[in-house]
């Protein structure tokens, strides 16, 4: 899946997640670790999508707040899957870039809407 906009890559990202996760060994670690970042990566793409579908501006803020959190906590899982040879870095580094990008839109998007821009606008969707 080729991701159209903003609102397709945490969708896109979790689709590549959960080809990575079938991808791991079949051992108790892999296994823990890989559901972990599944739900995570999967929870990044949910509560975007609810976040677009928000009645409020608070309530638009805080689901991107939720979106920071698993998207952070993406990160880590894969990071943990990276620095435990869990699977080659080569493998997992376009997966935390994109993780990391994600991260950065999430919580410039937050600020904006919380502060609202330079002309005093708030951004929703």
């Amino acid at each position: 899946m080729k991701p159209k906009g903003l609102k397709d890559r945490p969708k896109a990202f979790a689709l590549r997640v959960m080809k990575l996760v079938n991808s791991l060994p079949n051992t108790l670690a892999e296994r823990t670790v890989g559901g972990q970042l599944l739900d995570s990566a999967a929870s990044v793409a949910a509560n975007y999508r609810a976040a677009c579908r928000a009645r409020s501006k608070a309530e638009f803020i805080a689901k991107l707040g939720i979106v920071e959190e698993e998207a952070d906590e993406s990160i880590f899982w894969l990071e943990l899957i990276r620095d435990g040879d869990l699977m080659r870095a080569e493998r997992i580094g376009d997966l935390l870039k994109e993780g990391d990008e994600i991260l950065s839109i999430m919580v410039a998007s937050r600020k904006s809407a919380r502060f609202g821009s330079s002309r005093g606008e708030s951004s929703g969707n």
